[in-house]
Order: C-alpha cells, then structure tokens, then sequence
C-alpha cells in the first residue's frame, strides 16, 4: 500500500524574523525567474487566518488521523475475511463450490419442548437426544433422487431388517439378537441417489442409553458388508486434521472398502454421538468421490452434537 503524506501549506503564525550573522552582510535577492510554460507559477500561500487558534489546528490532525485509521482497519477487515475464507476450503465439508460437495439446505437442528436440554449440554452430559430421530436426520442434497431400494414408513422409520440389508445374509441373525441385547430403541432411515450414479444411505440408531451405543464399536461394520470383502480406514479422512469432533461428543470414523475393489467401491461413515449412532453408506460404480463422502458424514455429525 502506498501511503500518501499530506503538507499542510497554512502557516503557523508569525515566526521572529532570524537575524543574519554579524561577520557577513545580507545577500542580494536573486532576480525572480519568469515560469516556464510546462511550470505553472506558484500559487501564494493562503494568509494566516487571524481566528485560527491552536485548538483548531489539533482538531484537523486528529480528524487526518481519524480517516487514516478507518482507511487501515477496512484494509486489516478485507484481508481478515479473505484469510478465513481461504482456511473454508480447506474443510472437506465446507470447502468452495466447484470441489464436487453437493448442495446440502441450509442445516437447522430442531426445537426442543420447553426444559429439554440440548445434548452434551451440562445438564446433559451423556449426550441424550430429546428430539424426535427423523428430525436429526441429514436431508437429502439438491438434484438427488429418493432411493427407491430403501424401505422407509412414517417419519422415516425403517425396520430392523431393512438396515440389516446393508449387511451379509449370514450375520443378520446374530446382529438382530445384538440389537436385542443392546436396547435399540429405534432406527430411521434415508437414501437418495445423485445423477453421478452416487447412492447414499443415512441411519440413525437410538438406543436406551449412551453407554449400549457406545458398546456398538464401529456402528456394527466389523460384521460382513453386503458386496465387501474387507473394510479398512478411509485413508483420504486420516489425513483431514481440522474436522475430528471433540471426544466429549462422541466419536466419528469413516471406512473405505479394501482393495481389491469390485465394480462398485462401498465407504462407510460411522458416528457415535450418545445415545444415537449414525451409519452411512456410500456406493458407487466405479469409484466413491471423497469430497461428497466426507461433507455428507461430517454434517449428519454437526445434526447430532
């Protein structure tokens, strides 16, 4: 930034004349020279004001001082905001548009009855979640298409079965009886499908209390996926260090199917956050975009915490 100096041109009041050194006499006045035509003579100097007083003279500094300061703090504001926006795109769930995130509404977690607390509050500890489940679940982004395949009733609730699904024939009989022992409560569901081919599903899972989710090690992905021959961590999300949840409200890991990879890649997102777990599952021909996966994990973890 270039800064510009102004002079004031106003003269200070009358100053003693100096008197000139006693061992040499004055020197001559040089001949006024004419102004050149590229040189516009110099205009006089403005006669001192007689009203001007010292009282004025400081009001006009600190009035110069005053705009320089504006000037400065709306430079300093611009490049704060430019910074933050630079340090956005590099969250994969809040990067810039043009990245491959899909368009999500504009998320709003919903209102409690009068005297229920939020979860993980401190009146609420354990993480307990007061609101009904489907109203904690992630809506589907913009351009998708409802998921057919996924079997959902009233206020998106979904059967047992119809998660288990997602899972080998061969463990769903002893996942079922888990889910007896564990006191699952209830589990809604949904499932869209974005024109890349991209088919997602969403599950909330609640349970009678923080500590049986909690007992559910990777929402139940330890067991046999349907499609899968082998489960490991998402390594694109192992390098992401800005997004991890903080420990006192859950946990969150994301998975990546093994190779090697079928037709179809699987990831899957597993959130643990009190007394409800989330399970999402990715599945495309081909390959699973990061980007997408990521944001659609992290913002089902900012619904419930």
């Amino acid at each position: 930034m270039t800064e510009h100096h102004t002079t004031d041109t106003a003269p200070q009041g009358p100053q003693p004349a100096a008197e000139p050194p006693a061992a040499e006499p004055p020197a001559a006045e040089p001949p006024a020279a004419e102004p050149s035509a590229a040189e516009p003579p110099a205009a006089e100097p403005p006669a001192a004001e007689p009203s001007a007083t010292p009282g004025r003279r400081r009001t006009g500094t600190a009035l110069r001082w005053l705009a320089a300061i504006v000037a400065f703090a709306a430079f300093g504001t611009g490049t704060a905001y430019g910074i933050s926006r630079a340090e956005r795109t590099d969250l994969p769930g809040l990067a810039t548009a043009g990245d491959g995130r899909w368009d999500y509404p504009t998320l709003a977690k919903p209102t409690l009855a009068p005297g229920a607390p939020q979860p993980f509050a401190s009146d609420d500890e354990d993480g307990i979640h007061y609101a009904a489940l489907f109203q904690l679940l992630l809506p589907a982004p913009a351009g998708s298409a409802p998921d057919r395949e996924l079997k959902v009733e009233q206020d998106q609730k979904v059967s047992e079965d119809t998660f288990l699904e997602e899972f080998e024939p061969t463990v769903r009989p002893k996942m079922k009886q888990e889910f007896t022992d564990e006191g699952l409560r209830q589990i809604v569901g949904r499932g869209w499908t974005m024109p890349d081919g991209t088919r997602t599903r969403v599950y909330l899972l609640r349970f009678a209390s923080s500590g049986f989710a909690e007992s559910r090690e990777r929402c139940g992905i330890n067991m046999n996926v349907k499609g899968v021959n082998r489960i490991d961590e998402d390594e694109d999300w192992t390098k992401v260090a800005l997004v991890q949840p903080r420990p006192e409200r859950g946990s969150l890991e994301l998975f990546a199917e093994a190779a090697p990879v079928g037709d179809e890649e699987v990831r899957i997102g597993c959130v643990q956050a009190g007394d409800v777990q989330a399970a999402v599952f990715q599945s495309r021909k081909g390959a699973v975009a990061a980007v997408p996966f990521h944001q659609t994990v992290i913002l089902q973890s900012q619904l419930l915490g």
